[in-house]
């Protein structure tokens, strides 16, 4: 029998960014390059670009793929229950934001590591081998399971992809931008959806993404905000543009966890996230995934599953310690308005 010899393959792909006055230095051991040297606000850009070009161009079928991290004895992060789950794409950056790793991860390492997140599939596609073909256009629910799988994996990289602090504001903003920009990363937000969204003449938000290195905006203040992703990953998205809108759309009213009007986007975004894990009534989903994809710290979170108690967008909530998981439960369709939350 022919053994392969593909399990000695390592996928693991590693940035640095030095600082330097004339701005950071990119240096990756991969390549036979030393580094050259990046304009400080695209560093972020540069470097998850460097790292998407590595996965895209040593391809591995996924049932040859194994877990990285196993591999180094689960060096990566604080011990858990062990390996489990798919073999996935796993973006882990340190704190100070300067070293950067792209690896194949188990699910259960994956969630174990701090400041990581799972990089779908969608965005590390070749661009080319995106089909021209007219099954894209064949009508879709407004509201299926495909937007708020599109959802959740743009949150998903949106909560590495922008710094930590960014606020929950400008990431419902850069959800919208993300989803609805071409293929030349341009996008247009016309002055009535950032009014639906009340981030109408709030300036300060596209500042904050330009800031981030991860946009750049022009006339923020016409009768329509115009923008530049600089982000080269979003001008490689392999879903067409008709399904990304519908995912935008679902995006502002995520049913079944839809945020009453007026409430901050702190409360609207957590509820995004839990309606993009939520599936037939139920959902779950570690803390720390929470907390990174809101822009929160946990204990926040928890006060705020307690607020969307509060106002019945879920009926209970439960913090499964050992797992530090959170499972929530929606409210039964044709309950009494007046029915007690629980918890």
């Amino acid at each position: 029998m022919r053994l392969s010899t593909h399990e000695t393959v390592q996928r693991i792909w590693t940035v640095r960014l030095h600082p330097q006055p004339g701005g950071p230095l990119l240096s990756c051991p991969q390549c036979t390059a030393t580094g050259y040297r990046l304009p400080a606000a695209s560093a972020r850009s540069a470097a998850l670009t460097h790292l998407a070009r590595h996965a895209r161009r040593d391809v591995l079928p996924r049932h040859l793929r194994t877990c990285q991290c196993r591999a180094r004895n689960c060096s990566w992060h604080p011990r858990h229950r062990g390996c489990a789950g798919p073999v996935l794409l796993a973006l882990t950056c340190d704190r100070s934001g300067r070293v950067w790793r792209l690896a194949d991860a188990c699910a259960a390492c994956a969630a174990a590591t701090t400041n990581t997140a799972v990089v779908p599939d969608t965005l590390l596609a070749s661009a080319r081998a995106r089909p021209a073909g007219a099954a894209a256009r064949h009508a879709r629910p407004p509201h299926g399971p495909g937007e708020r799988l599109r959802v959740r994996e743009m949150l998903t990289y949106l909560g590495v992809a922008l710094p930590r602090f960014s606020s929950p504001a400008a990431r419902l903003l850069a959800l919208q931008c993300a989803l609805r920009a071409d293929v030349r990363g341009r996008v247009r937000l016309p002055s009535g959806l950032l009014r639906s969204m009340r981030l109408h003449s709030r300036s300060e938000l596209w500042s904050e993404l330009e800031h981030a290195g991860w946009l750049r905006c022009s006339f923020p203040r016409r009768p329509h905000a115009e923008a530049c992703l600089l982000d080269a990953d979003m001008q490689t998205q392999t879903s067409g543009r008709g399904a990304r809108a519908r995912a935008a759309h679902w995006a502002l009213r995520p049913v079944p966890l839809v945020a009453p009007r007026g409430m901050s986007p702190t409360v609207q975004l957590t509820a995004l996230v839990l309606a993009a894990h939520t599936s037939d009534g139920v959902g779950s989903a570690e803390l720390d995934v929470l907390a990174r994809l809101g822009g929160q710290s946990p204990q926040q979170v928890e006060d705020l599953l307690d607020q969307l108690v509060r106002c019945r967008l879920l009926a209970a909530w439960q913090h499964l310690r050992e797992h530090d998981e959170i499972c929530w439960r929606l409210p039964e369709r044709g309950a009494p308005s007046g029915a007690a939350p629980g918890r």
